[in-house]
């Protein structure tokens, strides 16, 4: 008799890059228990949501791809129905209550420690948690309550999971985890972020470039600058949430900081890394926040001119501390106040990226562009890439016209012919 076939399973991984390496720890787990990977949602016999709820949008994303499965249940596409990660983990018991169609609601994803992952991404680039909860405990921020204590894998775990991106020859690895600047704390009783990534280079050949996410302000040391500025293989690229300016709000916040530090670590990374991207991340709308105080904040990236920015509104969570602040501020104001600092950095971001007309500049390519774009030139192919001031999803693109075939993963030397808001335009060379 022949063995049964296992089920077909489909994931849908909401939220960032750190739950994306959940789901591939989940698909991991159930390819090695013998369940194959559907090519799509529509050739599915389960189905996976792995949920994002850090803040009221990505609730509401999770819950409409929930409904859209269920219906999917419904109509006999999809025996069973799974629901993983944060939702689950702050709402279970609702949940069940309000969407008995699901077959299981599984809470947080502990970290990995299993070489049984199952890639979601490209295959020219992964992301690698080295960790997972907070050692922060700001206002705002539910995620400590949904994650836990803050937790490091070992490194002998991902080194061997990086040999073995290596091996596949895989040309980029972002290292991800809500602080992976406090990488080691809780394992080894100090920051270890440098002598992890000093052993990633030596340990592998084939990795191109080594990315840095989320590194946290107060826990970047000379160490970490100096290695990312002196190596080749480590991305200029400093992703340096600093959430406001302002002192008042930074205490409300609970940020540990003060816009004095700020300024001074800003200064000392260009200072080491001098051709570094910075990239930040911002709240507006917090509770209290005055019209001066965001003016300030306005100010201060007039000034600094961050190379890339993002921003959120304040969002109001169920059990942080900010939830009962006073002085809540009304939705069209936050609205108002995200939309004038991206005009902002619209100009700012306009103005750096033509500091790069006519240089060269390395691009990872990822895919060819069918439809053509301004300035692409006559018998030449399209593609769409990324310096290494760009990390996957979240920054620019580089439009590339090439006279010869390349294919994702590849790299060009790229000369910048033109400059669009975020993103460039430019000829591979020969």
């Amino acid at each position: 008799m022949k063995n049964r076939v296992k089920d077909k399973v489909w994931v849908v991984s909401l939220g960032c890059p750190r739950n994306l390496v959940d789901s591939e720890g989940i698909l991991g787990g159930l390819a090695k228990k013998g369940y194959a990977l559907a090519s799509g949602i529509d050739k599915a016999d389960i189905g996976i949501v792995n949920t994002c709820a850090f803040i009221e949008d990505a609730r509401v994303e999770s819950i409409d791809a929930i409904l859209e499965l269920i219906q999917l249940k419904k109509e006999g596409h999809l025996k069973k129905l799974l629901v993983y990660g944060c939702l689950p983990q702050r709402y279970k018991e609702q949940l069940k209550n309000e969407l008995p169609e699901v077959d299981a609601f599984i809470g947080r994803v502990s970290l990995n420690h299993s070489p049984n992952i199952l890639r979601m991404t490209p295959l020219y680039y992964a992301y690698v948690k080295i960790c997972e909860g907070c050692l922060n405990r700001c206002s705002y921020c539910v995620i400590p309550k949904i994650k836990g204590r803050f937790t490091s894998l070992d490194m002998d775990s991902l080194l061997d999971r990086v040999s073995s991106l290596d091996r596949a020859k895989v040309a980029e690895v972002n290292i991800v985890g809500q602080d992976i600047t406090g990488y080691g704390m809780d394992l080894y009783g100090a920051k270890k972020l440098p002598q992890l990534l000093d052993k990633m280079l030596k340990s592998t050949n084939n990795i191109v470039w080594f990315r840095l996410l989320y590194l946290y302000p107060n826990r970047i040391s000379d160490e970490l600058l100096e290695l990312i500025g002196s190596q080749s293989r480590v991305c200029k690229y400093i992703d340096l949430p600093i959430q406001h300016i302002n002192d008042r709000i930074l205490k409300l916040m609970r940020r540990n900081t003060a816009k004095k530090e700020i300024v001074r670590l800003i200064a000392k990374i260009r200072k080491k890394i001098p051709q570094v991207a910075i990239r930040t991340s911002l709240i507006v709308g917090f509770p209290s926040e005055t019209d001066k105080e965001f003016r300030e904040l306005v100010d201060f990236i007039e000034e600094v001119k961050f190379d890339r920015l993002g921003v959120f509104i304040y969002s109001r969570e169920e059990g942080t501390a900010a939830y009962d602040f006073e002085k809540q501020i009304p939705q069209k104001i936050k609205s108002q106040r995200l939309d004038t600092i991206m005009s902002k950095q619209q100009l700012i971001s306009q103005e750096i990226n033509n500091r790069l007309l006519g240089r060269t500049i390395d691009v990872l390519i990822e895919e060819e562009e069918k439809e053509a774009w301004p300035v692409t030139l006559e018998n030449r192919r399209a593609y769409l890439g990324r310096s290494q001031y760009d990390a996957p999803e979240v920054d620019g693109t580089v439009y590339v016209n090439s006279s010869k075939k390349l294919k994702p993963g590849d790299f060009a030397k790229v000369k910048i012919t033109d400059t669009l808001e975020y993103d460039l335009v430019g000829d591979a060379q020969a």
